[in-house]
């Protein structure tokens, strides 16, 4: 029985350059995956030459395939696949329609001599130098000068911030929470009062008041006492127990904020 013409032929005069370039890799234990990395194409196109080597070899496996091709080519096969580079080979184009031949940069690496690791590798250390330059971005000038120039704004004391901070501590006491009150006061007020104290006298002079009807800023004035002087807060307060009082709120800025440290009710 006479074997098929094709079988009896050489498998290096039957092949392109192109599928014994990628039977060369599967001979050294690449995959079809693996093969299309180091060679810059896409898989599709690597099986296609894979498929088109069965056929023309008449046989069903690429390892074969490859097996035959090296036993021919024996120690005269290229030791490194032939990367063929900027070349105009169409494989681009077939799995990329209207890509030009240069688009796969794998490929521009590689006809270059660098090699796919050496792109890599760089690849990996201009990825570290922006992570290394963002870590290092919040010390520029240009994003610390206006943040501490934010933060000098907003801890500088106003007569506004004092009316607000005294009005918010009456809104505590109006709601009978002791605790809350007692902690926006100054060192000077705890010095001579204490949590306990404080609660036992607030709860024995503002329940008895009831509701709050109304309360409104009458003075708001700075007085220059030692140790570093006060602003002097003044509401006129009606409660629904028919009560009408000034309530008047001495605060000291302290730790970045105004803090209470003396009240009077007339």
């Amino acid at each position: 029985m006479c074997l098929p013409r094709t079988i009896a032929m050489s498998a290096a005069a039957i092949l392109s350059d192109k599928e014994k370039q990628t039977l060369r890799l599967i001979a050294r234990g690449y995959d079809a995956k693996s093969a299309a990395r180091e060679l810059g194409l896409s898989v599709h196109t690597v099986n296609e030459r894979l498929r088109e080597a069965r056929r023309k070899l008449v046989v069903t496996s690429s390892r074969e395939a490859a097996r035959r091709l090296l036993a021919e080519e024996g120690s005269s096969a290229p030791a490194t696949p032939d990367l063929l580079g900027d070349k105009d080979l169409g494989d681009a184009s077939a799995a990329f329609p209207g890509a030009p031949p240069t688009a796969s940069a794998t490929r521009r690496w590689a006809s270059s001599g660098l090699g796919l690791g050496l792109a890599l590798s760089l690849i990996g250390v201009l990825a570290m130098s922006l992570i290394l330059a963002a870590l290092f971005l919040p010390a520029s000038p240009l994003t610390v000068m206006p943040t501490a120039a934010a933060s000098s704004v907003a801890a500088e004391p106003s007569a506004a911030d004092a009316a607000r901070a005294a009005e918010d501590f009456l809104m505590l006491v109006d709601e009978a929470r002791w605790a809350e009150s007692y902690a926006a006061t100054g060192t000077q007020f705890r010095a001579l009062n204490t949590l306990e104290r404080w609660s036992a006298v607030s709860e024995r002079v503002r329940p008895p008041l009831g509701k709050l009807l109304t309360r409104n800023l009458v003075g708001n004035e700075f007085v220059p006492a030692p140790p570093e002087g006060y602003q002097l807060i003044k509401f006129r307060s009606a409660y629904a127990n028919g009560a009408q009082q000034i309530e008047s709120l001495s605060l000291a800025w302290e730790d970045g904020a105004w803090k209470v440290v003396g009240i009077t009710f007339d």
